[in-house]
């Protein structure tokens, strides 16, 4: 393979990331000139365990996509590969979204039922946008809410620690990894391990030594030694390759001898409290950077301990999401042109049934807090704020995406805006979703006439 670009997809390949179901669905609304206009709804209906809440993002990644999805040779030549007729093909060739796509913006708390964004679209175009809008959406909002329930933690019981993406090397993939870096820092960490991640998103990047760096040498202080030559005050030593406090002692008389104030000091095995609060003894004034297993839970117990930590670098736990590690996402059709009039429609499948219709999420705040939301029908009156707004009209995106930076620090307003008992990591208590009485009652409606139609 030849590819330079994630995984093994090209901008030439990129419109065959989705699955085969849509593709022949697509070819047959073409045949059959079956094009009715159709709104699709990406949201999900439980959120993961001990979670109260999840960070919308991953809209920018998506928003980039449909602005510039097109069937090239290639991927014209392997569906024609796969017995897609010739004139799908040819309608394929010249294949362009025309619709609109409503969102939450990035960094925005979001729960069940709610939609993440919406597609109204003829419906071979809104058909294409499910896989790839379910992967990149999905994926990003629940890293951002692992990082999100971190930096509550630190925010509430610690003291500024900086928290530092690890995660890269334990991914599911260069592209997660990737994402992941992203999405970390929409949930509010400071800097990613990852190169790359810092140049393509402009995040800051952090790093320190490894313990091949120590073992490589015949001594421990030969070793530290020779990094403050290269890096002088800006070194973070890794101290816990032999023995943790020994090392604390060997750093602490290099950087003496050297007249060098020390960046930092990196442990990273063993008890990690323990072993923080015994460093601190010997180098109070170094700064401890924390690192193996780190997440919410691992960094309340360490703060609930006594640790002494300026910094935290999760990694596995963080970028694989490791107590929840999935979101389903699904995208529902919730309304067809019929008759020249967009109609809703719903699933009334067991343990899956859909609200119908577009809808608007209004979110109502006391006292400075969200006091709750009402899910609603698009356009419908009522209480609260619209939280979706229109990203791309007609095929045209009207929406300027904020800078990283921006969509971070709206999503540590916003976290703060929600109450602490919904931001709990364990058994956080759910947040107020009312359903409005103009969708309650679409949805009364329409089931009647369904199972009317069912019994026919």
């Amino acid at each position: 393979m030849s590819e330079t670009s994630f995984g093994y997809l090209t901008q030439e390949t990129l419109p065959l990331f989705t699955d085969l179901y849509e593709l022949r669905m697509m070819q047959a609304y073409h045949a059959q000139d079956h094009i009715p206009r159709a709104t699709f709804s990406l949201f999900v209906r439980d959120l993961p365990p001990n979670r109260g809440y999840m960070i919308a993002a991953g809209l920018e990644q998506a928003v980039h996509y449909v602005e510039t999805l097109s069937f090239g040779d290639r991927a014209l030549e392997f569906l024609a590969e796969q017995d897609f007729d010739e004139a799908f093909l040819s309608w394929l060739a010249d294949f362009e979204f025309t619709g609109e796509i409503r969102a939450l913006p990035e960094g925005t708390p979001v729960f069940p039922n709610e939609p993440l964004l919406e597609v109204t679209a003829p419906i071979q175009e809104a058909q294409l946008l499910e896989t790839a809008l379910i992967n990149q959406v999905g994926y990003q909002s629940l890293i951002a809410t692992k990082a999100s329930r971190m930096r509550d933690v630190i925010d509430r019981e610690g003291d500024g620690q900086r928290l530092v993406d690890f995660g890269s090397r334990r991914a599911h993939g260069t592209d997660a990894g990737m994402k992941a870096a992203r999405a970390a820092y929409v949930g509010g960490f400071d800097a990613t391990s990852n190169v790359a991640a810092g140049e393509a998103f402009g995040i800051p990047v952090s790093g320190t030594m490894a313990h091949s760096w120590v073992q490589s040498f015949e001594y421990e202080r030969d070793a530290f030694e020779t990094f403050v030559d290269e890096y002088g005050s800006e070194s973070v030593l890794l101290i816990d390759t032999y023995d943790t406090v020994r090392g604390a002692e060997v750093a602490n008389a290099i950087a003496e001898r050297k007249d060098v104030d020390l960046r930092g000091v990196r442990l990273d095995s063993g008890d990690l409290a323990a072993l923080s609060k015994a460093v601190d003894e010997v180098i109070p004034e170094v700064d401890q950077f924390i690192s193996s297993g780190m997440d919410e839970y691992a960094i309340h117990e360490f703060f609930d301990r006594g640790g002494v930590g300026a910094g935290f670098g999760p990694g596995t736990a963080l970028v694989t999401s490791t107590d929840a590690p999935k979101v389903e996402g699904v995208y529902k059709l919730v309304a067809v042109e019929r008759d020249g009039e967009m109609q809703p429609t719903m699933k009334l499948s067991k343990g899956k049934v859909t609200y119908p219709g577009a809808k608007s999420v209004r979110r109502i705040e006391s006292d400075g807090e969200y006091a709750g939301d009402v899910l609603g029908l698009r356009g419908e009156s009522g209480p609260g704020e619209e939280q979706l707004v229109t990203v791309i009209e007609d095929g045209d995106r009207v929406y300027e995406i904020p800078g990283l930076d921006e969509i971070r620090e709206t999503a540590r307003k916003k976290r703060r805006k929600l109450p602490e008992r919904h931001r709990r990591i364990e058994d956080p208590a759910p947040y107020d979703v009312r359903i409005s009485d103009g969708l309650q009652a679409e949805t009364d409606d329409l089931r009647s006439t369904l199972e009317a139609r069912i019994s026919e």
